[in-house]
């Protein structure tokens, strides 16, 4: 089966339920973290799909890497503030998502390695 869009790649559903579960997650933080914390971790989470669909939609395959290490720097800064929020006892239980932050990072990963041979 030949790739149509960026919608049919796994690490750009996997990457949208992430951002889903974040926003639902994120509800329950603080009303004084609305425009600090809240906002950062679900720009960062919204970054990672953003990345993989703007860098699919480039001219040539170069370009789509470097959105996709675009992507996993953004994973890795949401990955990051999910550890401050559960620092800041923000969230409770985060195995659920640093597995999927793993899953997705492992999927990035592969699809850069991929599209270099």
């Amino acid at each position: 089966m030949r790739l149509k869009t960026h919608k049919d790649l796994d690490v750009y559903q996997n990457s949208m339920d992430l951002v889903t579960d974040i926003y639902h997650l994120t509800k329950s933080f603080p009303r004084e973290e609305q425009y600090g914390l809240t906002s950062q971790i679900r720009r960062s989470a919204v970054s990672v799909p953003s990345n993989i669909s703007e860098g699919a939609a480039r001219k040539n395959k170069t370009e789509f890497i470097q959105f996709l290490y675009i992507a996993l720097g953004s994973l890795s800064e949401f990955e990051t503030q999910l550890i401050i929020s559960t620092n800041l006892g923000y969230i409770k239980k985060t195995d659920d998502l640093i597995e999927k932050i793993t899953d997705i990072r492992k999927m990035l990963l592969g699809l850069i390695k991929f599209l270099k041979k």
